[in-house]
């Protein structure tokens, strides 16, 4: 497995930064963690846990309970990445959040970025 850097920030970190940029386009912060909760199968709890322990995007998504499967339905560019091409990975775990997250911050509604 390749060892990426962003493996090792803390996800907190990202995290305040998936925050700032869906608020700027007049989303909120209960939306992101929506997205999060629905992505991983963390609960509030979890995330909350995830947050004031510094743990990496790697354990984040090593550690969670249960990653959505429709997950798979994401589809699209992310960093010039198309994301359905990709190999199963942690990074595509990455690209899928990073995805939603645009998406929210692009005014889709919370329904179709859940895939339900």
């Amino acid at each position: 497995m390749e060892n990426h850097k962003i493996y090792n920030i803390p996800f907190a970190q990202v995290y305040d930064l998936y925050v700032k940029k869906t608020e700027r386009k007049g989303k909120n912060k209960e939306d992101v963690d929506k997205i999060i909760m629905w992505l991983t199968g963390y609960d509030e709890e979890d995330l909350k846990n995830v947050l004031e322990n510094k743990v990496t995007f790697q354990e984040f998504f090593e550690n969670a309970k249960e990653l959505n499967p429709n997950r798979e339905k994401i589809k699209g560019v992310i960093c010039g990445i198309r994301i359905e091409e990709m190999s199963p990975s942690p990074m595509k775990e990455i690209r899928y959040l990073d995805k939603l997250i645009d998406e929210l911050a692009k005014g889709k509604a919370i329904g179709k970025i859940l895939r339900s």
